[in-house]
């Protein structure tokens, strides 16, 4: 990966919509090479994907919680990991080292979403032995961008 490939990378990130053309024009390439190169990073998956960004508030999903998860068997790991892809409000998931096992975001409606969300399904995950949730009050800093 070289400097262009950067330069392609940086612009995609903060405009996934951009044209072939524009994009070729900020980073001084030609159109060809430069869709080429997008091309190149799409299939060995450096670029995974595209979406749009949305604002949770304006689709009705203005609580959100972060969930510490310890389980009670790490044998439950990839049972747990597997339901926890099934559950569209949990947005984002991370295994950590050492304890809590796990980091969970998620999005409800409000409070009493939340609380039911978290009585009927977070705590029929597998293997749950606890969980401890923080509520955030503001996002300051959201990584939308690496630093590539």
């Amino acid at each position: 990966m070289d400097q262009l490939d950067r330069a392609i990378l940086a612009e995609l990130q903060s405009d996934g919509r951009i044209s072939a053309t524009a994009l070729a024009e900020r980073v001084g390439l030609t159109v060809a090479p430069c869709h080429r190169r997008i091309r190149d990073l799409e299939r060995e998956q450096v670029i995974t994907g595209y979406q749009a960004v949305i604002d949770p508030q304006k689709v009705g999903l203005s609580f959100e919680a972060l969930v510490f998860v310890t389980l009670k068997n790490r044998s439950e790991m990839k049972d747990f990991e597997a339901a926890v892809e099934q559950v569209t409000f949990i947005v984002e998931a991370q295994r950590l080292f050492g304890e809590p096992d796990f980091l969970l975001r998620v999005y409800a409606a409000d409070l009493p979403s939340y609380q039911q969300l978290y009585d009927e399904v977070l705590v029929e995950l597998p293997g749950v032995e606890k969980l401890t949730s923080t509520i955030v009050m503001r996002n300051i800093k959201e990584r939308k961008t690496l630093p590539v």
